[in-house]
């Protein structure tokens, strides 16, 4: 009887640790030590050619995250039989960078065959292009696993929109275990990278069926973008999401939500939403910096950890673009 019991107990004690598998940033240190200088290379070789790369990859993982959790279903490519996350409408002509997830992918077989999964990928190419551009840079948790589905329509609810209210931005985020500090911590990865004329149009001539632009936006700063983006003109002309330094990752997006040079709607509202709980954290990582950087790595890391695959869940991919088999 005793000795059943101990088995039994073996058994629990064994469920619970695969249910509670916590990521680790030593997850490779003994198969694949050298996976964070390996990524970043491969990242700083691409940046040569292509400056928007960092913040493309900094999305990625973004938007992997929101559906589903932390699994690299983004990265799997549709087939004739399976319509994964790619085509839904937030990521359909949007997101971007798979060519050098998949020169990372390379790179690490070459090293560490079969070891290193694509969702861990898109976790340090998040951190490293962060790091390369100026920001930040903080331990990656890793030992996620790779899922061997994605939804087609899940992106469509789940992931937040550039023309989202600041009440539904802050509601998708706690829907996966966010805070409103994380809200305003992670909008700053908008100080780098560009976006599409379709994405903010709309404040620029007809906002909300008023006839008239915005009232939020700098009357210059309307003129240039309406000059970018004329009506009814190419909606996938880009514009850089910081002006004044495109390329850098620094806290100049928070100023320019004080100076009313928010690009998205869901940007400004951060600042301009009479009353909100944002408004002071936003006016905090104005004048500081540092508290940007520091909250915007302690957000990473969380985000990060959204309901990963651990242990024998899901597979470690070998293309990061289709299931194994």
């Amino acid at each position: 009887m005793a000795s059943a019991f101990f088995v039994i107990y073996l058994c629990i004690v064994a469920f619970v640790g695969c249910a509670n598998a916590q990521l680790s940033s030593t997850f490779y240190q003994n198969t694949c030590p050298n996976v964070i200088t390996i990524v970043g290379q491969v990242i700083q070789q691409a940046l040569q050619t292509d400056s928007r790369i960092a913040a493309s990859l900094l999305r990625l993982h973004f938007h992997d995250c929101f559906v589903n959790g932390c699994d690299a279903s983004v990265l799997l490519n549709n087939t004739a039989n399976f319509t994964g996350e790619q085509t839904a409408a937030p990521n359909l002509n949007s997101i971007r960078g798979f060519g050098v997830v998949d020169d990372i992918k390379t790179a690490l077989e070459n090293a560490c065959n079969a070891t290193v999964s694509c969702a861990d990928i898109l976790a340090i190419a998040a951190q490293q292009s962060v790091s390369l551009s100026g920001g930040p840079s903080w331990t990656v948790q890793l030992g996620r696993r790779d899922s061997t589905t994605a939804s087609a329509t899940l992106p469509n609810t789940a992931l937040p929109a550039p023309t989202d209210s600041l009440s539904t931005i802050i509601a998708k985020f706690q829907n996966v275990g966010l805070s409103v500090t994380d809200v305003v911590a992670l909008s700053g990865g908008h100080t780098i990278g560009r976006a599409r004329c379709t994405t903010f149009v709309n404040r620029l001539y007809n906002f909300s069926g008023t006839g008239s632009p915005d009232p939020t936006l700098n009357s210059s700063y309307l003129s240039t973008l309406q000059s970018t983006c004329p009506q009814n003109g190419n909606g996938n002309t880009l514009t850089s999401l910081d002006p004044g330094t495109p390329d850098t990752f620094d806290n100049n997006y928070f100023a320019n939500l004080q100076n009313q040079m928010g690009l998205f709607q869901s940007d400004q509202e951060l600042l301009s939403t009479s009353g909100a709980s944002t408004i002071s954290t936003v006016n905090d990582y104005t004048s500081s910096q540092a508290n940007f950087f520091s909250n915007f790595s302690n957000s990473m890391i969380k985000m990060g950890n959204i309901s990963p695959l651990t242990g024998t869940s899901g597979q470690i991919r070998l293309n990061c673009g289709k299931v194994n088999g």
